[in-house]
């Protein structure tokens, strides 16, 4: 749900189809590691290869930077689930944080948010994206008439909308709802990272059992067209059923308040603290206003499938979760 200049194109009404994810365009926007060396020593019983001490303290801290367990203190931390993501003028919000082998670090959000097709397409087999290398932005404070303050850069490395078309996917669920991307944090920028979800804490994991009519859902979005108002950004929802149809990729739910434009690529997360989706769609008909979130276990299997990251994962929360609101 990409945002857009005016509130008019909020809501587009579309009979029994779904507005696409909440982005707002915004007036201005804001090695993997070499192989160990090793010493050759000769002796009378051949050659043996050794590591030096050098290449093994290298080693260590390597495995230190993949587990990532020197994140920003979550209340200094200014890049976190929830920060602003600005793509080529249009804002969406982060959903949580994930790593690789190497100590990467990645912020996600919705495919969409770097779509260059209208508000209504979302069907990512059927419309074009920005190329991968292309800048994102974290912001904060962004508004209609802001672009608010750069807290750090990243850069795109993953769209499943890419994905799909280059695996040449045509299945319908996937299509429509594989709406997920990754925006590698510059290395300058790592430091101001914690994967805590603002206010309510976790991510504790992932959630791999879907969504069941009447599970509550907690949410934290932050778009622009809220004007900075941050007491609506905590979402207290319930899930509506998953849709045999859409084969475990969609969860449909509704919150208090329902995500916007600005709020697309917000995740989701269950009473247990689990992430289950991020935020994608926002309905007209039948259920206006309801939310559609891709399934959060589905996207990453694919992204793990389809992409050049290894070891990709979910970063949990340093923070213990509550769902008090």
């Amino acid at each position: 749900m990409k945002s857009l200049p005016a509130v008019r194109r909020l809501l587009v009404a579309v009979s029994g189809l779904a507005l696409a994810g909440a982005g707002v365009l915004a007036p201005t926007a804001p090695v993997e590691a070499a192989p160990p060396g090793v010493v050759t020593v000769a002796s009378a019983a051949g050659v043996a290869t050794v590591s030096s001490s050098r290449d093994r303290l290298a080693k260590k801290k390597r495995k230190r930077s993949a587990r990532h367990s020197d994140w920003a203190a979550a209340g200094q931390a200014t890049i976190t689930p929830g920060v602003m993501m600005y793509t080529a003028g249009a804002q969406c919000t982060a959903n949580f944080v994930f790593t690789d082998a190497v100590g990467n670090v990645f912020v996600g959000y919705a495919a969409h948010c770097a779509g260059k097709g209208e508000a209504t397409d979302t069907n990512g087999c059927q419309v074009s994206s920005q190329p991968l290398g292309t800048r994102v932005d974290f912001v904060s404070g962004g508004s209609v008439v802001s672009g608010g303050t750069t807290l750090g850069r990243g850069t795109l490395v993953y769209s499943s909308w890419l994905a799909m078309d280059e695996a040449g996917t045509t299945d319908g669920p996937t299509c429509e709802y594989n709406d997920f991307a990754l925006v590698k944090v510059r290395a300058r920028d790592i430091g101001k990272v914690n994967p805590s979800v603002p206010f309510y804490g976790g991510p504790t994991g992932i959630d791999k059992n879907g969504t069941s009519l009447g599970d509550r859902v907690y949410s934290y979005g932050n778009s622009s067209l809220r004007g900075g108002l941050e007491l609506l950004s905590p979402k207290l929802g319930i899930a509506l059923g998953d849709t045999a149809s859409d084969d475990g990729w969609n969860h449909q739910v509704y919150t208090l308040t329902p995500g916007i434009p600005g709020d697309s690529g917000s995740g989701f997360m269950n009473r247990a603290g689990k992430a289950v989706g991020t935020l994608s769609t926002v309905a007209i008909a039948p259920l206006p206003l309801a939310n559609g979130t891709g399934d959060l276990l589905r996207e990453l299997r694919f992204a793990k499938a389809t992409s050049v990251i290894k070891g990709l994962r979910l970063a949990k929360g340093t923070e213990a979760f509550s769902s008090a609101l």
